[in-house]
């Protein structure tokens, strides 16, 4: 059998230093090293302090950047394409998508989430939210719409019963779009008291059954950390 290759994942650091920080790209490649069932070493990087580590193996990089048998990545969506490659069966599972719309569902709500949370003024709140809650229906209605396979074992299913956007188990779809949902729902109650309506039924038991998978749960950051990043961007509506 082949030896184990040694990985090293360096990720954002917490406030305090310790735990994980606020980081959708860290948390992805967090997660699938996770579901990969690989070992690897974790490490918090703390930027404020920028230590010798990041100057000597990645310098001008942010975290994440993966280091595989000695060889530094720095590139997200480049370390999970490799992971993919490397980490492969029968050893590791795979964890593409069968579909490619699995891969670009809820691409538009970080954006949208963004306009929306930014905006300073009340005015234009209702139109904004509008936008952003369209994208929320959108990947809903794909969250609820049956895919080929779940049709081949059952021709009249006319809603979907999946578990994750591209089937019943965590694909690299959901390592991308997962974090960033989180982000969305705690600064969204936080600023706007807004909750994802619970009418977005597939949308509500994708989460739920989310944040029951330990890859998923214990790799995201304190609510805490989201908010204190937020801080400073996020605008409060007083209306």
């Amino acid at each position: 059998m082949a030896e184990a290759p040694k990985i090293e994942l360096f990720v954002k650091a917490s406030m305090d230093a310790e735990s994980v920080g606020n980081c959708p790209f860290c948390q992805r490649l967090f997660m699938i090293l996770w579901l990969k069932g690989a070992n690897f070493t974790l490490t918090t990087v703390d930027m404020r302090r920028a230590p010798d580590v990041l100057k000597a193996l990645a310098p001008g990089s942010q975290p994440p950047f993966l280091i595989y048998n000695g060889e530094v990545k720095t590139d997200t969506n480049k370390i999970e394409e490799f992971l993919e490659e490397n980490l492969a069966p029968p050893q590791f599972p795979k964890l593409c998508c069968r579909y490619k719309e699995s891969m670009g569902a809820g691409e538009d709500i970080f954006r949208k989430f963004s306009g929306y949370i930014k905006n300073p003024n009340p005015g234009l709140n209702n139109m904004l939210e509008k936008k952003f809650l369209s994208t929320l229906v959108k990947l809903n209605m794909y969250l609820e719409t049956p895919l080929p396979h779940e049709l081949d074992k059952n021709p009249d299913a006319s809603e979907s019963s999946r578990l994750y956007l591209d089937g019943d188990s965590l694909t690299l779809a959901d390592c991308n779009l997962l974090p960033k949902l989180n982000i969305v729902k705690v600064v969204c109650k936080q600023f706007r008291n807004f909750d994802i309506p619970s009418e977005l039924k597939g949308l509500t038991r994708y989460l739920k059954k989310a944040y029951e998978q330990d890859e998923f749960r214990y790799t995201c950051p304190n609510d805490s950390e989201i908010l204190l990043a937020y801080d400073s961007v996020a605008k409060y509506l007083n209306k």
